[in-house]
C-alpha cells in the first residue's frame, strides 16, 4: 500500500456502508477548501472521443498521486497529502489552444489515450487556483457517447453506473475518484506492475446486468472476492449524495 493514498484506504469501507444522507460530506470553510483541476482537452474543430478523454482523466489523477515529486520529501508531497486527507474533490474544466498550452507550465501530469488529452494538476486551495484555470470554463459543453468495443483484458476496468447520466466533466472526476481508490488498496506488486503500464485503465458503461452482479453490498467481500471497489459520491454536483458512480475491478 502506498501511504500517500493510506487515508482513503483507511475510509473506503466504513464510508461505502453509511446511509445516502450521512455521505455528504461538510464543506471546509471556504478559503480551504481542496480540489484537484482536471483539464479536459476539448479543441473546437476536432473534439476528442468520450471513453479515451475519460480514461485518459482517471490515470491522470492518479498519476498525479503516485508521481515521485508526491512523495514523502517530495515537492508535491504537502500538497497532495493535505487534499488526500480530506475530501478528494476534483473539479474537471475544458480547455483548447492557447489555453490548454498555458496549463502545460502548471504543475501537473498530462496523458494522452488514442489522440484524447487531460491533464491533472496539483491540487489545493480552491481559492488559490491559478488565472490559468480560473478562466476556464467548467461546465457547458460534452461529448456524444461513443462504442469503444471490449475492454482490454489486462487492464483495470472502470465501469459508469448506468443509470445515471453524468456530464463528460462529471465522469471524469468520478473516474479519477476511481483509480485513486483502487490504487489504495493495492500492494506494492501490483502498484508495480500498473506502473509499467503507465497506471493505464478501461472505462466503459455497464450494462444493467454487469452492474448488478458486481455491485459490492459487502464491501470487504467484494474486494476480496473479485477486487471490486465503488465510488459513492458526496453529492456536491450533479447527483444526489449517496450514489454510486463507478464500480472499479483491478482484473489483476
Amino acid at each position: 500500500m502506498t501511504s500517500i493514498l493510506e487515508p482513503l484506504a483507511a475510509r473506503y469501507a466504513s464510508w461505502l456502508g453509511l446511509p445516502s444522507e450521512q455521505t455528504a460530506e461538510p464543506e471546509a470553510a471556504p478559503g480551504e477548501v481542496r480540489a484537484m483541476p482536471v483539464v479536459l482537452r476539448m479543441e473546437k474543430a476536432g473534439p476528442p472521443a468520450r471513453t479515451p478523454l475519460l480514461e485518459a482523466a482517471a490515470t491522470a489523477a492518479l498519476a498525479v498521486c503516485l508521481d515521485e515529486r508526491a512523495a514523502d520529501g517530495g515537492e508535491w508531497h504537502e500538497a497532495v497529502s493535505a487534499w488526500v486527507g480530506g475530501h478528494i474533490r476534483k473539479v474537471a474544466r475544458r480547455a483548447r489552444g492557447a489555453h490548454w498550452q498555458a496549463v502545460q507550465e502548471l504543475p501537473g501530469v498530462t496523458v494522452t489515450v488514442d489522440g484524447a488529452q487531460a491533464r491533472a494538476l496539483l491540487p489545493g486551495r480552491v481559492a488559490d487556483v491559478p488565472k490559468d484555470v480560473a478562466r476556464l470554463q467548467i461546465s457547458g459543453s460534452d461529448l456524444p457517447a461513443d462504442e469503444p468495443g471490449e475492454p482490454p483484458a489486462d487492464l483495470p476496468l472502470l465501469l459508469l453506473n448506468p443509470g445515471i447520466t453524468m456530464t463528460v466533466g462529471k465522469a471524469a472526476a468520478q473516474v479519477g475518484h476511481g483509480t485513486m481508490l483502487l490504487a489504495s488498496l493495492l500492494g506494492k506488486e501490483e502498484l508495480a506492475r500498473w506502473r509499467e503500464r503507465d497506471y493505464g485503465c478501461a472505462v466503459r458503461t455497464a450494462t444493467d446486468a454487469e452492474w448488478t452482479k458486481l455491485y459490492p453490498r459487502d464491501p470487504a467481500a467484494a474486494w476480496r472476492d473479485r477486487e471490486v471497489i465503488a465510488v459513492r459520491d458526496a453529492g456536491f454536483t450533479e447527483i444526489a449524495p449517496g450514489t454510486v458512480t463507478v464500480l472499479a475491478q483491478w482484473r489483476g
